[in-house]
C-alpha cells in the first residue's frame, strides 16, 4: 500500500508552519485561517467562532483558538458544539436538566449517547438493531483502577455536572475526585471553553469505563509548562493507584523542541492518550511516540430511522506525518506510508460534531448556559476531545493495563487488519485540501480504524 509523493507531502501540512508548501498548494486557505484566528483574537473573550454544517451551526469556543505566539507556549482545546438548524440556544431554557435514564435530555433532538455508541462499537453484551440513540439503552460496563484527565483552569461544577450526566443516561454514580496540580485552586476560564472540555472529558471517560475511578487534574493555566506539570501529577496518581490511563484532549502546533518534552509521557503502569486535533495536519502531544493518538470519525445514520450505516473519516480530524518526531518501533511496518516519521492517528472514535454526543456543562459557554436545544446545560459536542477520553475508557475497560504506552500501541498495531478488533475505514477523504484517502490498512485518516469491542486493546 503506497501513497503518492503528493499525498505524503500533504500530510505534513500545518497552517501555522508550512507557508512554502501552502504557496505551492494554494495560499488562500492559509490566509483565511490566519485571518480568522487574528480576528477572533481581537474579539471579546466570550465570542465564539461559527461555521455552517449539514445539521446546523458548529461553534468553537475561544479556547480552541491557536493565536500567534502560542505554538510551543500554550495549548488549546479540541471541542466543537453543534447547534441544530432552526434551534439556537434558548433564552428561556426549560427548568430541570434531568429525565432519568432517558435516551435524550432534550425531546425532539438527537445526539449520541453512552448506549448508542456502546452499541456501535460492540461494547455492550446485547446490541439493538440499528443502534439508534433513541432505542439503545444498554450502557457499556466495566472498568477499574484509574483514569486521570488533564485539563487547564478550574471547573467548579465538575462533580455535579458528572452526576447529572450519569443520572440522565442511567450510568452508575462515578467515583470522582478533583486535584489542583499546583496545590492551589486555578482560576476559571472566562470563556467557558476549558470548563466545557473538562465536562466532556470526565463524562465520556466515565461513560466508557463506569467502574473506573476518575481523577480530574487541573493545571493552573493553559501554558504547556503548567499542563505538563499537571501531567506529572496525573501520572503519579495513576501509578500510585495501581495503573491506568491519562487522557489529554488539548494540544497545539508542532514545534522544534517538542521531542525534548516527550519523556513527560512516560511512567510505568500508565498509558497516555492525546487528541489529534480538529483541523487537518498534526499537533503535539498527539504526535509524541509516547501517547496513543486519538483521531476522529463520522458516524453515518439513516436520516429516517437513525439506524447506524457505517463510519467514515471526519474530514476535520487531525492526522498526518509528524514534522519532528521519528517513526517509533511499533510503526515500522508502515514505512511505505509514513517514511521515517511518526504517523497519526493510531485509533479513532466518533468526533464529528454533526454526529456528536450529549454533554452536560452548567458553566456558561460563550456567555450562555442555555445549551443547544432548549434545556439548560445540555450540549451536542464533538471534536477529537471526545475521542481521547472515550478511547482511554475503552482501553481501561478492556482490563489489560499495559505497563507503558508503547506496549499498548504494540498490541494495537499487532492487531492491525483484524476485523474482530478494529473497523478498517477504507473510504472517503481527509487531511489538507481533502488530499488524503481512507485505505485498506493503516491510513492518515483514521489510523488502524475505529474500535470493535474490547479485545486487542
Amino acid at each position: 500500500m503506497n501513497y503518492s509523493a503528493s499525498e505524503q507531502t500533504g500530510t505534513t501540512w500545518a497552517v501555522q508552519k508550512l507557508c512554502v508548501i501552502a504557496i505551492v498548494l494554494g495560499c488562500a486557505s492559509v490566509t483565511v485561517a490566519r485571518a480568522a484566528a487574528q480576528t477572533a483574537a481581537s474579539q471579546p473573550t466570550s465570542a465564539i467562532m461559527q461555521r455552517a454544517s449539514t445539521r446546523g451551526r458548529v461553534i468553537s469556543p475561544q479556547s480552541n483558538l491557536e493565536r500567534p505566539g502560542d505554538i510551543g507556549i500554550r495549548a488549546h482545546t479540541n471541542v466543537e458544539l453543534m447547534i441544530p438548524s432552526g434551534k439556537g440556544p434558548s433564552t428561556t431554557p426549560v427548568s430541570g436538566a434531568v429525565t432519568p435514564a432517558s435516551t435524550t435530555p432534550a425531546p425532539g433532538f438527537v445526539a449520541e449517547t453512552p448506549a448508542s455508541l456502546g452499541c456501535v462499537y460492540f461494547l455492550v453484551s446485547t446490541r439493538v438493531s440499528g443502534c439508534s440513540p433513541l432505542t439503545a439503552t444498554r450502557n457499556p460496563s466495566g472498568g477499574s483502577k484509574v483514569i486521570a484527565i488533564v485539563d487547564a483552569f478550574d471547573d467548579p461544577n465538575a462533580a455535579t455536572d458528572l452526576a447529572i450526566f450519569s443520572t440522565q443516561f442511567g450510568l452508575p454514580a462515578a467515583t470522582f475526585s478533583k486535584v489542583f496540580a499546583s496545590g492551589v485552586k486555578p482560576a476559571q476560564d472566562p470563556t467557558g471553553g476549558w470548563e466545557l472540555e473538562e465536562s466532556l472529558d470526565i463524562e465520556w471517560a466515565h461513560a466508557m469505563a463506569p467502574s473506573a475511578r476518575i481523577i480530574l487534574v487541573e493545571a493552573a493555566s493553559a501554558s504547556l509548562s503548567n499542563l505538563l506539570a499537571a501531567e506529572t501529577v496525573a501520572a503519579n496518581l495513576v501509578a500510585a493507584a495501581g495503573g491506568g490511563e491519562v487522557s489529554n484532549s488539548w494540544g497545539g502546533g508542532e514545534f522544534s523542541g517538542e521531542t525534548s518534552l516527550d519523556s513527560r509521557f512516560i511512567k510505568s503502569g500508565v498509558v497516555f492518550f492525546a487528541s489529534t486535533g480538529d483541523s487537518p495536519g498534526t499537533e503535539w502531544p498527539s504526535v509524541s511516540p509516547n501517547v496513543v493518538a486519538a483521531g476522529g470519525t463520522t458516524v453515518s445514520r439513516s436520516p429516517s430511522t437513525l439506524a447506524f450505516i457505517t463510519e467514515r473519516p471526519w474530514a476535520e480530524a487531525g492526522g498526518g506525518r509528524s514534522l519532528f518526531e521519528s517513526i517509533p518501533t511499533y510503526q515500522t511496518s508502515l514505512t511505505s506510508i509514513v517514511g521515517s516519521s511518526r504517523g497519526v492517528p493510531d485509533i479513532s472514535f466518533d468526533a464529528d460534531p454533526d454526529t456528536g454526543a450529549w454533554v452536560f456543562d452548567s458553566t456558561p459557554v460563550g456567555g450562555s448556559t442555555a445549551g443547544c436545544c432548549g434545556v439548560r446545560g445540555w450540549w451536542i459536542v464533538g471534536g477529537t476531545s471526545l475521542s481521547s477520553p472515550a478511547l482511554a475508557g475503552v482501553v481501561n475497560s478492556a482490563g489489560h493495563f499495559a505497563t507503558a504506552t508503547d506496549l499498548e500501541l504494540t498490541t494495537i498495531y499487532s492487531n492491525l487488519g483484524n476485523t474482530a478488533d478494529f473497523h478498517d475505514i477504507a473510504i472517503d477523504y481527509c487531511g489538507p485540501f481533502a488530499g488524503l484517502t481512507g485505505r485498506t490498512g493503516w491510513d492518515f485518516c483514521t489510523g488502524v480504524g475505529s474500535i470493535v469491542g474490547k479485545v486487542g486493546k
